[in-house]
This record gives C-alpha cells, sequence and structure tokens, in this order.
C-alpha cells in the first residue's frame, strides 16, 4: 500500500522494487518453494523448521536453566507444534511480540483400518481433513506422507509418491462417457466422501489353489509389498498417521515466473515467513520476539497441537521461569506478560480473482502484487468469530510498515455473508493482547494446488521482521 497525502492507493508494486530488492525478492522465493516442497504435512515442516533454525544457533529451551537477551530458543510438542523465540532486551514478563500461524492443510487421512479390496482392485478407505472442495481431488497424482508407531516405540517414516522412480496413488472418477447422471446432481451431492477411496494395487498375490483368501489377493500382495519394503502391517495402521497429499514440487507460475504454484501455502507461506524473519532479525529486539507454529487450524484449532491448546501459554510460563529467581511466582507475570504482547495472527486471506467477481467485496479484497493482506477482521456473517482489531493496533502498524517500506494493503474475506472464515487470532485476543490477521493473498485457496506472488510472499516476510524487530 502507498499512501500519498492521505489516499489509499492499492497497486502492483513489483514495478516499485530496485534491483537489489528484485534480486532478494527472488532469493527468498527460491529458498521459500525448497521448504514447501519438504513441509508437506505438519510433521515435515516442524522437521524441517528445527532444521533451520538450529543451524542458525537456535537451541532447546530445555538446555537453558537461565535465558539473558539474545539468546535464541525453541521448544516442540509431539513433533507438530513449535515455538521458537529470540529473547529481548525487557524481560519476557514486559510482553512480546509474535508471529503465530499454522503448518497443518487440507488433505486426505487414512482412515484407522484403510487397507480394503473391491471388484479385483485395492485401495485405502480415506477420511478428508479441513475445508475442500471433494472433486478438487480426484484423478490428480498423489503422494503418501506420515509415520507408522509400532507398540515398541519404533517409528517408520513413509515418503512415497515425489520421487521420479516412487509410484503415486488417485481417486479415480467417472469418465464424461457415462457420467450424466453425475453431472445432473448438485456440486455437493455428487462426490459421496466414502466414495473417495485411494487406488493403490491391481496385482494378485500368488496363492495356492483352493486358498480361503484368495478373494482378496489384491490386498494380500499389498501387505506383502508393505511388510517387505516397509516392515508394516495391518494392524500397525492403528497407530499411524498417513496422509495424502498432491504428489509433485512447487514451481513458478506464469511465463514470467512471477507467481509460485504448490501444495500447503495455506498457511506454510505465512509460517515460513515468520522463520524466516525471526532468524533475520537484525539485532537483539527490544521485546521477545515469538514465532509460534501450530497444528490442527484448518478443523477449530482443537487438541493437544492445536492453537486453543495450553501450549502457547505454558510455553511463556516456561520463558519467564528462567527470568524469575526461584521460588517466585509465575502465574501472575503470565498472565500479565501474555496481555502485554502483540500479536499478527500469520495467516492467508483470499485474492480477488476476476472470473467470480461476484464474491468481491468491492474495493476490501486483496490483490495479488499488492503486498501482504491485513485483515481487521475475520469471521461470517456479522463477523462471527472475529477478534476485530482495535483501531490504534493497525495505526501502529501503518507507522512500523512506513517506516520499513514494507508494501501491503488492507482487506476481508469476501463479500458480505458470501464470505467468511476463521483463523487463531480469536484464540489470542482472548488474553487481552492486540492481535490482527496479516498473511498472503491466494488464488485457489485450499485447492490442492494454490498460488501466490512471489512480491507478496517476500513484502509479508518483510512485514513480520519489522514487527518483531520494532
Amino acid at each position: 500500500m502507498e499512501e500519498q497525502k492521505g489516499r489509499y492507493v492499492r497497486e502492483n508494486g513489483i514495478g516499485k522494487l530496485t534491483a537489489e530488492e528484485a534480486k532478494a525478492c527472488a532469493a527468498y522465493a527460491a529458498d521459500y518453494a525448497d521448504y514447501l516442497g519438504i513441509a508437506k504435512t505438519e510433521r515435515r515442516a516442524y522437521a524441517e523448521a528445527v532444521r533451520r533454525i538450529e543451524a542458525q544457533g537456535f537451541r532447546e529451551l530445555g538446555g537453558f536453566e537461565a535465558l539473558k537477551p539474545g539468546d535464541k530458543v525453541y521448544r516442540g510438542y509431539h513433533g507438530k507444534t513449535l515455538m521458537a523465540a529470540v529473547i529481548g532486551r525487557e524481560p519476557v514478563a514486559a510482553g512480546l511480540r509474535v508471529i503465530g500461524g499454522h503448518t497443518d492443510a487440507p488433505r486426505i487421512d487414512l482412515k484407522p483400518v484403510p487397507l480394503c479390496e473391491k471388484g479385483g482392485l485395492a485401495y485405502f478407505d480415506t477420511h478428508y481433513y479441513g475445508g475442500i472442495k471433494k472433486f478438487h481431488w480426484l484423478v490428480h497424482p498423489l503422494a503418501l506422507y506420515g509415520v507408522v508407531v509400532k507398540p515398541d516405540g519404533t517409528k517408520v517414516e513413509i515418503a512415497i509418491g515425489d520421487k521420479p522412480e516412487d509410484p503415486v496413488f488417485q481417486i479415480t472418477d467417472i469418465l464424461p462417457h457415462f457420467g450424466a447422471e453425475q453431472s445432473g446432481k448438485k456440486l455437493s451431492e455428487a462426490f459421496d466422501p466414502e466414495d473417495m477411496d485411494i487406488l493403490i494395487g491391481s496385482a494378485p498375490a500368488v496363492g495356492a489353489p483352493g486358498d480361503a483368501e484368495a478373494k482378496e489377493c489384491v490386498k494380500r500382495n499389498i501387505l506383502r509389498i508393505l511388510e517387505s519394503q516397509y516392515g508394516i502391517t495391518e494392524e500397525d495402521f492403528l497407530s499411524a498417521e498417513l496422509e495424502l497429499v498432491p504428489a509433485g514440487l512447487p514451481r513458478d507460475l506464469g511465463l514470467d515466473r512471477s507467481m509460485l504454484i504448490g501444495y500447503g501455502h495455506d498457511d506454510r507461506v505465512c509460517a515460513y515467513a515468520g522463520l524466516k524473519a525471526l532468524m533475520d532479525l537484525p539485532a537483539t529486539p527490544t521485546h521477545t520476539a515469538m514465532v509460534l507454529l501450530c497444528d490442527k487450524e484448518e478443523i477449530g484449532s482443537v487438541g493437544a497441537t492445536g492453537m486453543d491448546s495450553t501450549f502457547f501459554e505454558n510455553s511463556v510460563a516456561e520463558l519467564i521461569a528462567r527470568q524469575t529467581p526461584a521460588g517466585a511466582p509465575v502465574d501472575l507475570a503470565v498472565r500479565r506478560a501474555l496481555e502485554a504482547s502483540r500479536m499478527l495472527s500469520a495467516d492467508v486471506c483470499a485474492a480477488s480473482d476476476p472470473h467470480f467477481p461476484n464474491a468481491d467485496s468491492t474495493g476490501n479484497m486483496a490483490a495479488l502484487n499488492a503486498g501482504g493482506c491485513l485483515i481487521k477482521y475475520t469471521g461470517s456473517r456479522g463477523k462471527s468469530g472475529a477478534s476485530d482489531a482495535r483501531a490504534e493496533f493497525i495505526a501502529d502498524l501503518r507507522r512500523i510498515f512506513a517506516k520499513d517500506g514494507v508494501a501491503w494493503q488492507a482487506g476481508e474475506l469476501g463479500r458480505c455473508e458470501k464470505g467468511g472464515g476463521g483463523t487463531i487470532a480469536l484464540f489470542m485476543a482472548r488474553y487481552g493482547m492486540d492481535v490482527v490477521d496479516f498473511g498472503v493473498p491466494l488464488l485457489n485457496m485450499h485447492a490442492p494446488w494454490e498460488a501466490a506472488a512471489k512480491f507478496d510472499c517476500y513484502m509479508t516476510y518483510r512485514a513480520y521482521r519489522a514487527f518483531m524487530a520494532e
């Protein structure tokens, strides 16, 4: 956004980049694409984040008895949720500057008892995760990622479908020649989620004549492959987390290569921006700078690894305890710190698509290449479920972004009573802190392949860095 004598101007900012900034933007996008190609599940996003911050000198919080300004710490939970922080010059109890996002994304999960055979073909039975258009996931090549945990604690990591030599998987669909009945149904009724089974095999196992299990000989062959190649039995699926995601790596989009297409921009594009901003802070910040990456946002931020858990406040308590004399009370200091904190809820927003003008909120939808988007409120209908940031906080952000030359825009999530959605902002606002959503505009949000502008990705990173460094 450019403010010209009080005018609000949303414009394409690519042409305003200096040669040096354009080079930095391209390098940022290339590194983000590398991250996104690895972080295809919340577990992989967590592991890659830890790998990167440890390379920058961050250490597990449990290794610190006391904390001093400049210390770089992190705390993880269940290999899915992550807190990373640079300790500021002011005590943690004086409040934090938080960037909070999530690393889960819409996908297809395997059921606890997934393996079945129908009509001489082997399938995985599935349950979709998050808000999806079911037809988006049909016929595309899919990759299988996750972990199988055996009763003795042994973990088997699964990653099949993204290497050139790997097989892929697929949800089949009826061909158009036979699809008249399907085409006549409402879109919401045409695709039964119980029929979204994943095709995984067709070759039968070789068995003796008269074998009582011959009717499931394709399934038996799949079990043989799983046991011989991965050491997995059918019973092991009971303690597994296995996810189907689009096969393939992020790619440049457009002849001008100005955009990135990939799986999981929502919300790994903001998660990466927060991590990168934290690692690139130019000096020890005044207030402790924290990045919080959680799980389960796409299904309501529930569970032990979601933002509606106590992970965040527990992490703040752990920080304050390491700056408090032994035996001194911590609880009140935690409450005061949370109330004195400020946060950018780092989540994506919908970019205006000229093919769907009826979804646009006149003059209030984000545009590609206009920078990161600040959304004062999310929610739906009459702002239901929104935290609705106060004007004083937004005014302060305007000053911070202008000082750092950040290109940004303001928007909302679609036309009144046609759009809407939720983020983690309301779970943080309950502590009394200032919170507002700020993230990257996307096309195709929640589809297997989402599109983002490189310029917007870079400016969102710049905004996060300026906010934490202020």
